[in-house]
């Protein structure tokens, strides 16, 4: 059998043409790097990847959340402290480091277009949100705000983070600032901040009344609170914590029964500032809403609960 010297005239012409693009990259970046000492290229390490959405458009947005052990740490903060701190004036007070890359764009389980944004924080710090709900929800948050002043975005609120998958496309080098203005800063609050925030109206059915529950519907009314954007829901094995934003709300309430927190969900109607949790019972499927409540919108907090034996 002979072989086309053509093609393999080509195949090492191609592999060259490779290796001259690596070799010119490493020496652009070197000289990035000497050019402005107060830089280094990093690769960070995939972390978990988070599902939403581009306002208004309902276009596909996946968020790389990533770890490096070049990225700063933030501040240690306490769950307690965290929570006054959402529920303050100005919870910017507290700034986590990260570093925001550019968006590249991937193709997705449906084989679909879509556009992926990484972002690069502590490594130590990414572990701790990775333990606690609450400081997962806090890490999106400040990634989906931090997208949103760079690239001046708008991002829905109502996200999804993928079990089965912690990057989507492949990970890339980013230039960070090894010296530039502490990006941590502690505001002091001031003399004349407003007063602790309210608790909302709120109430609680269990259905059926008598004997072991099959769901609970709790409502809770947030008027002046237009968008989800400014609401923080924490929700623990047996209790409920809401805060609007800025210091607006906040609710803190025990639940009488146990609650599946990973089968849980939340949406929010701002049409009729209304917030309508719905909790049903691991033990049968869920009627949704046998009362009759016809001032109340289709907004739900769908909680699956375990009953005490």
């Amino acid at each position: 059998m002979t072989t086309d010297s053509s093609l393999l005239n080509s195949e090492l012409e191609l592999q060259q043409e490779e290796e001259l693009y690596q070799q010119l990259l490493l020496q652009t970046m070197g000289k990035m790097q000497t050019d402005n000492p107060d830089s280094k290229v990093i690769r960070p390490q995939p972390g978990m990847c988070v599902k939403t959405l581009s306002e208004p458009s309902k276009q596909k947005v996946f968020i790389n959340i990533c770890q490096s052990n070049a990225v700063p740490l933030p501040p240690e903060i306490s769950r307690e402290e965290l929570v006054q701190l959402l529920q303050s004036e100005d919870p910017s007070g507290y700034r986590v480091p990260m570093s925001i890359g550019e968006p590249h764009t991937e193709i997705d389980n449906n084989s679909q277009g879509c556009t992926a944004y990484d972002v690069v924080v502590n490594q130590e710090f990414f572990h701790k949100c990775q333990d606690d709900p609450l400081f997962q929800q806090f890490i999106i948050l400040v990634s989906l705000e931090g997208l949103e002043n760079k690239h001046d975005l708008e991002l829905s609120r109502d996200w999804k983070v993928l079990k089965n998958r912690k990057f989507l496309g492949s990970v890339s080098e980013q230039n960070i600032r090894t010296k530039s203005r502490p990006v941590i800063q502690e505001l002091q609050p001031q003399e004349n901040s407003p007063s602790t925030p309210k608790r909302p109206e709120f109430t609680l059915l269990v259905e059926p009344p008598a004997g072991d529950p099959e769901c609970l519907i709790a409502e809770i009314k947030l008027p002046g609170v237009s968008s989800s954007r400014s609401l923080l829901l924490d929700l623990g094995e047996d209790r409920l914590v809401l805060t609007a934003r800025p210091s607006l709300f906040h609710l803190d309430v025990f639940l009488p029964f146990l609650v599946d927190q990973e089968n849980s969900v939340a949406q929010y109607n701002g049409s009729t500032q209304v917030h309508k949790k719905h909790l049903i019972s691991s033990q049968s499927r869920c009627r949704w809403c046998p009362h009759e409540m016809k001032d109340v919108m289709p907004c739900y907090l769908l909680l699956k609960i375990m009953t005490l034996s």
